[in-house]
This record gives C-alpha cells, structure tokens and sequence, in this order.
C-alpha cells in the first residue's frame, strides 16, 4: 500500500497544488488519482498564464471564445471554467463515494477585487453558478474585507476555499466567518451543511526568515505555525459551539496545507510533507513534490493535536527577534499585492496571445500579412 493511500484512509487527503489543460487530456491527473490517491485539486493561474505563453494548449480554445466577442477576465475566466468542469467530472465518483467530503477543484475570484467585499460576493454567487457542477470551491482572501465575503458566501449556500491565512488567528478569523454563515442558515431553516477548506501557507515562514535566524532555527517557524493552527483547530472541533453545529449535520471547515514545497536546498523535499501529516486536514502537492513521494518511504501521521513543542519555538524566534504577528499580516499584504501582480502579468499574456492569434487567422484568410508585417516589409 502507498503511503498516500495509508495517510488517506487515516483521515488525510493530497490535493495537486494547480491543473492545466495538457495535465487533464493527457490522462496524467487521472494516473496521479490512482496511482497516489489525489482526490482533489486546486486552479493557479500563474501555471495556466504560462502554458498560454509557452504552448498552444490554449489555442483553439481562446478563438473558439474571441468569436464570442469575450476578452481579458471574461475570456480567462471561460478557460478556468473549462478546465475546471473537466477536472471536477473526473473527480465526481470521490466526490460522490465521500459524501463530498473529497473529490473538489477550486477556482479564485479575481484579486483585483480582494478591498470589496461586495464584488467579491457577487463575483463567488457568478463563477459558482457558470460553474455548473456542486464539486467546486470558490477561492475568497481570508482578509479584513474577503471574511464577511466568506460568511455571506457560507449563508448563500457556497462552498469556500478560503486563502491568504498564515498564522493561528488568521485560521480562527476564517472558522468564525464559516461558522457566522452555518448559524445563520441554521437560523434560517435553511439546509446547514455546506462545505469549506481554510488554507494555511507553510514555507512563507521559513522563507522570509530564513537569512535571519541563526542555523538551529531555519526551517522551524513553518512547522510550528503549522502546529499552533492544527492545535486551535482540533480545540475548535471539541468546543461546545462547533458540537452544536455538527449536531444539525454540519461538516467541518477542513484545513488545507499549501506552499508545501521546501524553499532550503539544504533539506529534503518531504521536509514539510512529513511534518504535516494529520486527521482531518488537507495537504496541497505540487506536481514534482507529488512524483517524489514514493523514494521517500513511508509516512505516518506526526502532528499532535495539542501542538507540542510549538510555543517553545516561538519563544526562540521572539528571542532572535521575530516578530510573528507582524509578520503575518505583512504576509497577506505582500501576498495580496503579488497576486494582483500575476493576474495583471496573466491577463497580459492573454491579450498577447489573443492579438497574435488574430493576427494569424487574419493572414490565413486573407492571404496578406497583417498591417504591422507589412509595415516591416516596406521598410
């Protein structure tokens, strides 16, 4: 038996950290179900804006929607959705088999709405409907302003993937807006059960620090953020307010493990993978991370539920100078910012890619080069 299959029958679940076209038609992500019990997935633009620069994947696809007079988020957007209902009908007998409990893809609103709640909202309400399939999260920022999206959302009857949570009361802050919105369909007499992943970042803490520290505390802060969280997670699953809720057949808000791979070369890759292993949560693998499990042995279960050892490493950080609350709140600003970055980067190479696909059915039809090569012939 794998590894990935013993931590999955345990109560863990690995997620591939992106899809794309090629992964999907390939048969690559169904191998990667069978072979190492994937059981869901999540959509990062940045491997789709490369694969639209790098490739002709995307090709016929984007003039398939040009034709529709759709261009920039709208055209993005049809391509997700695409993929997106693909990936999610291969994973419906997980989703099916589990209650819903696996078997998920995951798709963002755009961050260049993450200071509106209001647009965030309606932009969830919107992707969740086009979607057309019940086996998709909606990814909103577990900000100031994405939280009261996440309740709202929650109460709409969404499921959320909720982002951009780096430390324990960020993790608490997004459980709080999860359960505002049960309580209230609760309240409301509305079906209660309606599902949620909170995803915790990991390496961004050792990255950030990692020139910082001095030797015997590099590649610890991850770790121990990570088991501070879990520690206020399974509190939460034992308090009076959740028991409540689950006795009205509520499921709880799983969390999801991201940015797993190691930023130290000095380590091995399942560094983090190997310390993460836990009931009840989710690990998210990149593609490289997730063809290297099976050199790495086997793998048990190794985080403890009362966080052990946690609160001793902070005190060593906060002795080295560290700073963990400023920290994390630097983290979802800067992560912020670099996510309204790459969506710009990307919505820049599909007018690219849109404009030179143009240009070249324009040749083919025509027979003339477009007015820029003819401009070039001349000269």
């Amino acid at each position: 038996m794998k590894a990935t299959q013993k931590l999955r029958e345990l109560g863990q679940s690995f997620w591939l950290d992106h899809i794309t076209h090629d992964l999907l038609t390939s048969g690559a992500f169904e191998s990667y179900v069978e072979e190492f019990s994937v059981t869901g997935l999540t959509f990062n633009p940045r491997f789709l804006n490369c694969a639209i620069k790098n490739s002709s994947a995307y090709d016929a696809a984007i003039r398939k929607i040009l034709k529709e007079d759709k261009l920039g988020e709208e055209l993005f957007y049809e391509l997700a959705l695409e993929d997106l209902r693909h990936a999610a009908d291969l994973l419906r007998p997980i989703y099916d088999q589990t209650d819903g409990l696996d078997g998920w893809v995951a798709l963002e609103v755009s961050p260049l709405l993450v200071h509106d709640t209001e647009c965030t909202l309606a932009a969830a309400k919107d992707l969740y409907a086009r979607m057309r399939r019940p086996n998709l999260f909606i990814k909103i920022p577990g900000t100031h302003e994405g939280l009261p999206a996440v309740e709202e959302a929650i109460f709409a009857g969404i499921p959320v993937y909720v982002t951009l949570l780096f430390s324990r009361e960020h993790y608490l802050a997004a459980a709080g807006a999860f359960l505002r919105g049960i309580e209230r369909r609760i309240a409301a007499g509305r079906k209660p059960k309606v599902d949620s992943v909170a995803s915790m970042s990991v390496n961004r803490w050792d990255a950030a620090v990692m020139d910082r520290v001095p030797d015997p505390l590099r590649n610890k802060l991850g770790v121990a953020v990570a088991r501070r969280t879990y520690k206020a997670y399974r509190d939460l699953l034992s308090s009076p307010r959740w028991q409540q809720v689950h006795n009205a057949g509520v499921r709880p808000q799983r969390l999801l493990w991201s940015d797993t791979e190691t930023v130290d070369s000095g380590i091995s890759g399942d560094f983090y993978i190997r310390d993460l292993t836990a009931p009840f949560s989710i690990i998210a693998l990149s593609e490289n991370t997730l063809k290297a499990l099976p050199d790495w042995g086997d793998l048990g279960m190794s985080m403890p539920a009362d966080g052990e050892g946690c609160e001793v490493v902070f005190g060593r950080f906060a002795k080295a100078g560290i700073d963990i609350d400023a920290l994390s709140a630097d983290f979802q600003v800067e992560d912020a910012a670099s996510a309204v970055k790459s969506w710009i980067e990307l919505m820049s190479g599909i007018a690219s890619k849109s404009a030179a696909l143009v240009q070249a059915e324009w040749k083919t039809t025509t027979g003339r080069p477009t007015h820029r090569e003819g401009a070039a012939g001349r000269r």
